[in-house]
């Protein structure tokens, strides 16, 4: 239900929720990385002065859900406060690169101009192929406190990577599922849990024996059931005219038990009744709830763990195996240095490792405390206590959080920050409304705000200022590309030619598609966007180091050669000649498909190929999205050939997703959020392929065994220019299957009062990687 109803599809609106204890959090979250840069070579580094003043920053921000603790803050508005407060212990540069040196600072060069980065530690990587590990060594500086005066050491980390291995943990960071060694002993507390494979528990989930069936019930599907009790009862209001029900308990059976059976009524019965009917409905179907929940692969991991939670107690029923108190590859070796050792060598790894620390004294209970003994600073198991302070969060930051009171949080400057005093005293972080972000700016409720980036946002901000620009006497805006991009997929086990998805036929069908839908790229996202957006054609976010630029040999416009490998396109073509082009290179491309072409037209399809085809974008029913015009002209040029392609603009956008995961889709519209690592193996490796057991986000169903070496080849190598090849051939590679067509990179903006805010004090270079909450203790006001 909660997937269902927050995911977003139309506006690139895919990053509503954040994952946090990340080395820079969400790229797209713009929050505090861990490091602050300089051009002074001495700045950064903690001077103790007293902040200078009063007068608070007042910033704009969406609504909070009051979880700010660096251990189970998800939404982006609370990572804005938990990065506040406990920043990464390491972060990235402009460039999204990791800052190894923070301690003492590291230069960097970016747009011409070097700047130095620090942070809270030092972090080496070694590499040891003999070995087949890999060692991260952390190093925390030792003059970093915590905000009420304790010293931050190694023990708070040791503590906090703990707490994020527990099996009782159910935050977003994703600490327990790295190849950190030992980790599956330890979360199993038992050393036969690493002799089970991936395979042992894909079986034991298929062939589902009662006693695993049972498990499954209990401590998969009946906790997500609870959940969505509560979640019933939080949101019938908003939820009771669309569902036709009037109580949670409604609600509830007709999301969950009513679609297991139809006559089912909840009239006359209590939660905890309706809950347990329920569970029995669904028994060990965990797949069939989590496409109800609406994400197919939602309790996947859930699923995973409690099949290696059965395996193991066979074993351990069977004499074998011994009980495991600590995670093998965790280590103190040092009273500010930790090292964590890996299985192999994976890429991404190192930005998950990036974590913010909580405090051992604070968040947990020091009497519990004894690493030389296998105590880590709480009850295994039962992170109760932890929990208890999510709302309340304290650690080492710039800022000091003091309370949450009408809708606005309040802080105060942490003159103990290792970066320096912040120049600013107070902060009001206060929830306000996109359409108020720009108006509160300039009518002063607030200072700061972070608007969608848009051609109407852009040309009101430049309607504020005397000089029509985006920084002028009234506002200030620094615009930056975000880290993701907008995208037209197509599924290729739909759309093809016969049952081989990928044939040179159904490949030569589907770039007729997208031949003549990319033609009306252009003049559509100038439109919608104007300066806020620019046109990709690469199938990636062009902030990425990994994405191709002009200036690289082999760089194309996306779907610019007709079936015989020439140019569609020359120089200087007007828009008409340009789709009169695309029109005669798209029949080309259906005639190589097996298409029957007649009078400038197709008039027959080759056996089991479509004539047309339905394509589902998210714009609210009334055309609200970047794609809409793109696909309007496409249709019209198609309908010419003789293809017929009908538009479903969804009223409710979070539909989609059910048809995705169900694989019906043929083509639909929507947007991928990055991250800092441009790993595709979660997108495009062919084990996620829908329902083939991964994470079911390779919607394209694109199969490629070339393409899946590559992508692992790109995973496990630690050279950045050769894994920028490797991701050359794999865009090149997705392209040529014609299962996606990249639209727009567009831009998110940071909207300042130029009369309150000082504008030098402002980062300068600000990038999606490194925004002004990364040297918030230089911004002054006037």
């Amino acid at each position: 239900m909660k997937k269902r109803f927050t995911r977003f599809l139309s506006l690139g609106l895919v990053g509503a929720m954040a994952i946090s204890m990340t080395a820079c959090g969400s790229a797209s979250t713009k929050s505090a990385t861990g490091v602050s840069a300089s051009t002074d070579a001495t700045a950064g580094s903690s001077t103790g002065a007293a902040a200078s003043s009063d007068t608070p920053l007042v910033i704009g921000e969406d609504a909070f859900s009051q979880k700010f603790s660096p251990f189970f803050a998800t939404t982006v508005p609370d990572t804005h406060i938990g990065t506040l407060v406990c920043p990464s212990i390491y972060g990235t540069d402009r460039q999204g690169q990791i800052v190894n040196k923070g301690i003492e600072g590291e230069k960097r060069s970016y747009n011409g101009t070097e700047y130095t980065y620090y942070g809270l530690s030092d972090v080496t990587m070694t590499k040891d192929d003999a070995k087949n590990e890999t060692v991260y060594d952390i190093k925390l500086r030792d003059d970093a406190k915590f905000s009420d005066g304790e010293p931050l050491t190694a023990d708070d980390l040791i503590f906090t990577l703990y707490v994020l291995s527990d099996n009782d943990y159910d935050g977003s960071a994703s600490i327990y599922s790295l190849p950190i060694k030992g980790m599956k002993n330890y979360r199993a507390n038992s050393t036969v849990a690493d002799s089970i494979t991936d395979d042992d528990i894909a079986k034991a989930l298929k062939d589902m024996p009662d006693d695993l069936a049972a498990k499954i019930n209990s401590d998969v599907i009946t906790p997500l059931l609870q959940s969505e009790s509560q979640f019933c009862k939080d949101n019938l209001d908003s939820y009771k005219d669309q569902l036709k029900v009037s109580t949670a308990e409604e609600m509830f059976a007709a999301l969950y038990a009513v679609p297991m059976d139809a006559k089912y009524s909840a009239k006359g019965k209590d939660f905890d009744t309706i809950i347990a009917d329920t569970a029995k409905l669904y028994g060990s179907d965990y797949k069939t709830l989590a496409t109800n929940y609406g994400d197919a692969s939602y309790l996947d991991q859930g699923a995973n763990t409690a099949a290696q939670s059965y395996l193991v107690e066979k074993k351990r029923a069977a004499g074998e195996g011994e009980e495991v108190p600590n995670i093998e590859g965790i280590k103190k070796v040092g009273d500010h240095e930790v090292t964590i050792t890996t299985d192999g060598y994976d890429a991404t790894v190192i930005y998950s490792l990036g974590v913010q620390i909580g405090a051992l004294h604070y968040y947990g209970d020091k009497s519990q405390y004894d690493y030389a003994n296998n105590k880590f600073g709480f009850k295994r198991g039962d992170l109760s206590a932890i929990r208890e302070k999510t709302t309340t969060p304290l650690g080492y930051g710039p800022y000091v959080f003091n309370k949450y009171e009408n809708k606005t949080v309040y802080m105060t400057a942490n003159d103990s920050y290792y970066a320096g005093a912040p120049k600013i005293k107070n902060l009001q972080l206060k929830e306000t409304q996109e359409a108020d972000k720009i108006p509160g700016v300039q009518q002063g409720t607030i200072d700061l705000s972070q608007p969608s980036g848009s051609k109407d946002a852009f040309d009101q901000i430049k309607g504020i200022n005397s000089n029509g620009e985006l920084t002028g006497d009234k506002l200030g805006t620094d615009a930056v590309d975000f880290l993701g991009y907008g995208y037209i997929g197509i599924n290729a086990d739909i759309i093809r030619v016969g049952d081989k998805s990928d044939s040179e036929a159904s490949k030569d069908l589907r770039k007729a598609l997208a031949t003549m839908i990319s033609v009306y790229r252009d003049v559509n996202i100038n439109t919608y966007f104007g300066d806020a957006a620019t046109v990709i054609n690469y199938p990636i976010s062009s902030v990425s180091w990994a994405s191709p630029q002009k200036s690289d040999d082999g760089y194309q416009v996306a779907y610019s050669t007709d079936v015989d490998g020439n140019p569609i396109y020359t120089d200087g073509m007007s828009a008409d000649d340009k789709y009169a082009a695309a029109k005669k290179a798209a029949l080309g491309y259906f005639e190589a498909a097996g298409y029957t072409v007649s009078g400038g037209k197709i008039t027959a399809a080759p056996k089991n190929a479509p004539m047309e085809a339905e394509v589902m974008i998210g714009g609210g029913g009334n055309g609200d999205h970047p794609s809409y015009g793109i696909l309007t002209d496409a249709k019209a040029a198609l309908a010419e050939l003789g293809f017929t392609l009908t538009i479903n603009d969804l009223a409710d956008s979070s539909t989609m997703w059910d048809v995705l995961d169900a694989n019906t889709n043929e083509l639909w519209c929507a947007a991928w959020q990055a991250t800092p690592d441009p790993d595709m193996y979660q997108v495009y490796h062919s084990s996620n392929r829908v329902g083939k057991g991964g994470t079911n986000s390779n919607h394209y169903n694109l199969a490629d065994s070339d393409l899946d070496e590559m992508i692992m080849e790109a995973r496990t190598s630690d050279d950045q220019e050769y894994r920028k090849q490797l991701y050359k051939q794999c865009l090149d590679t997705i392209l040529d299957w014609a299962v996606e067509i990249p639209v727009y990179q567009r831009q998110e903006c940071t909207v300042y009062s130029t009369e309150r805010v000082n504008s030098d004090s402002m980062p300068k270079d600000q990038t999606s990687y490194y925004g002004w909450r990364d040297e918030i203790q230089n911004v002054t006001m006037k």
